[in-house]
């Protein structure tokens, strides 16, 4: 990432300009360009090189293998950022190990972390976050998986879908409903180790901008009691307390994506000449070019506000991850699009890296809540803050 002027704003301290520094080297150095490879092999590759290269220490709090006491929201964006500027399944692996174990960071019992955090961390455990059902997935509260207390054991039945890592994670964090209330109220969190009985992998869905994604289905699957995440019915609270801290860093991913795409057409439009001249010097191309530029910096002053906030402590910031996630994503398809224009027909081309930006930022306007959700989610907040 040629620019890296961002890195001066008063949301960063020396660590931060440190980690960046660092992992654009590192990066460098050990992430090739994408190829449409089996993906479910590649990310655990990535998995494991992650953990090796200690980067997954900030996925988890330091008592359990971490970097800090708690998630660092500025650094989650970070990482996530560089990463997303080399390689999308890069990116996808690394925010998958902080959003499946993320749960557990903020909620679980001591012995919990303890016998998954450290793992995450060295990147032997693959993690995977199991919300998302056919006919809930924005709609949380209409999950219907359930999970029925039997003895010492809860006993899953149902089936989530569009779940990332399926069938390579070594565990689930999954959302049920335990019915101590109607609705959102009545849901928990549990963990599933993968090899659990009455877990299977029912489908693999393949998408646009390759990654392990697919369908999960529990039929009498017995957990024990101490597989449950916090406490009965507060699963809810668990989902958007996790995603509270992860959405901003998919808006960083976002950006990451789109200096990608900006980096990519400076160098198409001085390099490729129409009509006797670069096509640098049109003023229709400055016009895109000014445009990119301006989108890329207010998604990252989003982005970073919204992490700065978090890291400072605050208890919840769901209207600035709301407008990170949603300008952020919706801005860098902007952005790619004019990159793909910028290159004509070259930038439709198998192999061109415009051409996977194209394909790779589709999804992000879609998981962790669809830009029209996090729209109704700030006018929800801001409606509510001025009763």
């Amino acid at each position: 990432m040629p620019d890296r002027t961002f890195l001066d704003w008063p949301f960063f301290d020396d660590s931060h300009r440190d980690l960046a520094e660092r992992l654009t080297a590192w990066a460098t150095a050990n992430l090739a360009e994408e190829h449409e490879a089996d993906e479910y092999a590649a990310s655990r590759a990535l998995v494991k090189k992650l953990g090796q290269g200690g980067w997954l220490k900030h996925c988890v709090p330091s008592p359990f293998g971490g970097v800090q006491g708690r998630l660092g929201v500025r650094s989650l964006c970070l990482i996530r950022e560089t990463l997303a500027w080399h390689s999308g399944l890069a990116d996808f692996a690394f925010a998958m190990q902080g959003l499946g174990s993320g749960p557990i960071s903020l909620f679980g019992s001591e012995r919990q972390r303890a016998a998954y955090l450290p793992a995450v961390a060295r990147g032997e455990k693959v993690a995977a976050f199991a919300l998302s059902e056919q006919e809930a997935g924005s709609d949380v509260a209409a999950l219907a998986t359930t999970a029925t207390s039997d003895g010492d054991d809860y006993v899953l039945n149902g089936s989530k879908t569009w779940i990332s890592n399926a069938g390579l994670a070594d565990f689930y964090v999954v959302f049920a409903r335990t019915g101590e209330a109607p609705g959102a109220k009545g849901l928990s969190a549990f963990i599933v180790d993968a090899d659990t009985e009455g877990l299977a992998v029912s489908e693999a869905l393949r998408v646009i901008a390759p990654h392990p994604l697919g369908t999960l289905t529990f039929s009498d699957c017995r957990v024990p009691q101490s597989a449950l995440v916090g406490t009965p019915d507060q699963g809810f609270k668990i989902a958007m307390a996790t995603l509270d801290v992860f959405r901003s860093t998919v808006g960083a991913a976002a950006l990451g994506m789109a200096r990608r795409a900006l980096d990519e057409a400076l160098q198409r439009v001085r390099q490729r000449r129409v009509f006797g001249k670069a096509l640098s010097e049109f003023q229709m191309t400055q016009d895109k070019l000014a445009d990119m530029a301006m989108e890329i910096d207010a998604s990252a002053l989003l982005v970073y506000r919204a992490a700065w906030r978090k890291d400072t402590g605050a208890e919840r910031v769901t209207r600035e991850a709301a407008m990170a996630k949603a300008y952020a994503t919706e801005a860098a398809w902007r952005v790619i699009d004019h990159a793909v224009q910028l290159f004509g027909g070259l930038g439709v081309t198998t192999g061109i890296v415009v051409e996977r930006l194209y394909r790779d930022i589709r999804p992000l306007r879609i998981y962790e809540g669809t830009t029209e959700i996090q729209k109704l989610v700030i006018a929800g907040q801001l409606l509510k803050g001025r009763e």
